[in-house]
């Protein structure tokens, strides 16, 4: 697991800054109260087994990610779920609350939403439930190797 001084060390290369606060960013919610931002700005980075295989998901904080659409980008079959928080921790070396989609162990496979694109910036946790960085589309794809694919449906709309 990165720690966080190793976090804003390899970001800092990047000249991405971290920013870490009194209040908790463990939920979409959460984040945007402390960042100042709206639920939408977040950049929610989910962990999913499909078929029981590790998926990693960033995505904005006000829509969902649709199984069928997971199962099509990654090529992989069976029932899409979350995992248990000690299988999150396993397959991303961070605490759920707190994940993060930079420095993600290098066989798990990362799909970056769509939805990432409404905005300049958004904000993706820090590896730590008191964090939020402040990104763009591109440096997730570049720092993270993610596949830009639509994966996701607004939370609102039916699935």
């Amino acid at each position: 697991m990165a720690t966080l001084p190793e976090l804003k060390e390899y970001l800092a290369t990047h000249h991405i800054e971290v920013w870490e606060y009194v209040e908790p960013t463990e939920t979409a919610a959460a984040a945007a109260s402390a960042v100042g931002c709206s639920v939408a700005e977040i950049a929610k980075t989910l962990l999913f087994l499909v078929g029981g295989n590790p998926v990693a998901v960033v995505t904005c904080g006000d829509v969902k990610v649709k199984s069928s659409r997971l199962k099509q980008a990654c090529g992989l079959s069976g029932k899409v779920k979350f995992p248990q928080a000690d299988d999150v921790l396993s397959y991303t070396s961070y605490a759920p609350g707190g994940v993060c989609p930079f420095l993600l162990p290098a066989d798990l496979p990362l799909f970056l939403d769509t939805s990432l694109q409404r905005f300049p910036v958004v904000y993706a946790a820090a590896g730590n439930s008191h964090s939020a960085v402040p990104v763009t589309l591109a440096q997730l794809k570049k720092l993270t190797g993610g596949e830009v694919a639509e994966l996701c449906t607004s939370i609102s709309s039916p699935l």
